[in-house]
């Protein structure tokens, strides 16, 4: 049987030793800890922070993919403290996204990818956003313009000029993620690129690239001769 907290040196307990130590002196179990806030008759916090992570091999990005549903699959998590686990991850992704590069210019895939990898890298549906530029290819706006399945989303070729016309865009990037990690274009990918750039064409709106992002990587349509 596990010691609870409360029978720890109390340098050892999570909540002082962040105190004293500081953040970054705490294990992941730990800061778990902290978020279950108590343990069960068999087990402390830091226990059950441990089993948590032994469900993702200790990956704190899978552990960010997980739902409140897999959450409570853990005895004595319960739906309480996974939520707020959940809310945790959740403001650890949205710091990460705040934090991240501001690029008031594009002048590579790669600047269009530091956008949005933090928004898509670690999603377990599709979403598809556009990028809006001015003439001199400095970033008017982001917007996400659906959201899908695990294997698709459906995009409106007509929504995205009548947001490039509202924006007064001069030329477009746009970006989906892919879930499974698989960077190749699909056959859909590839069809929605082309009328995309046709209907800009049209517009006087340049489509000037298609990024597909995975969690670590990406693919741009442009530097592969595609556009």
């Amino acid at each position: 049987m596990s010691l609870k907290i409360t029978d720890w040196a109390i340098e050892d307990r999570p909540r002082e030793k962040l105190i004293q130590k500081g953040s970054s002196s705490l294990s992941d179990a730990e800061l778990l800890a902290i978020l279950i806030s108590s343990g069960t008759k068999n087990k402390s916090a830091v226990d059950l922070g441990r089993e948590l992570l032994g469900m993702v091999n200790n990956n704190l990005n899978a552990l960010g993919k997980l739902s409140v549903s897999d959450l409570v699959k853990i005895k004595g998590i319960g739906s309480a403290r996974s939520v707020t686990i959940a809310a945790a991850l959740e403001l650890g992704r949205r710091r990460k996204l705040a934090e991240g590069p501001e690029v008031p210019q594009i002048k590579c895939s790669k600047d269009v990818a530091d956008i949005f990898q933090p928004l898509l890298s670690d999603l377990v549906h599709e979403e598809f956003w556009i990028l809006f530029l001015n003439r001199s290819n400095k970033v008017i706006n982001r917007m996400k313009l659906s959201q899908g399945g695990i294997s698709g989303t459906v995009t409106d070729v007509r929504m995205v000029m009548k947001k490039a016309i509202e924006y007064l865009a001069s030329g477009i990037i746009v970006c989906h993620n892919h879930p499974s990690g698989n960077l190749n274009p699909s056959e859909s990918d590839t069809k929605i690129t082309q009328k995309i750039k046709e209907a800009g064409n049209l517009m006087d709106i340049q489509l000037l690239d298609h990024l597909i992002i995975s969690e670590k990587e990406y693919y741009s349509f442009a530097d592969n001769g595609l556009l």
